[in-house]
């Protein structure tokens, strides 16, 4: 999978996101559409991204969701 130019990317950060920074993950669904999810580190916007399947996020999304890595 090609990462594709994120330079003028629209990134939204994660609803779990506060106001004071912390553990944050930034997407842009602008590249949805090409069945492409980019994934940023919100500390870190000038980093790399991780790019993932639609599918793929989906997926991890809905577990999150659903507390499938909540701590025991």
């Amino acid at each position: 999978m090609k990462t594709p130019d994120l330079s003028r990317a629209t990134w939204r950060k994660s609803s779990y996101s506060n106001g004071g920074g912390g553990n944050c993950v930034e997407w842009t669904p602008q590249f949805a559409a090409t069945g492409v999810v980019p994934v940023r580190d919100s500390k870190d916007p000038s980093g790399p991204a991780l790019t993932f399947t639609t599918t793929g996020w989906t997926t991890f999304v809905n577990a999150v969701a659903n507390g499938e890595f909540d701590a025991a």
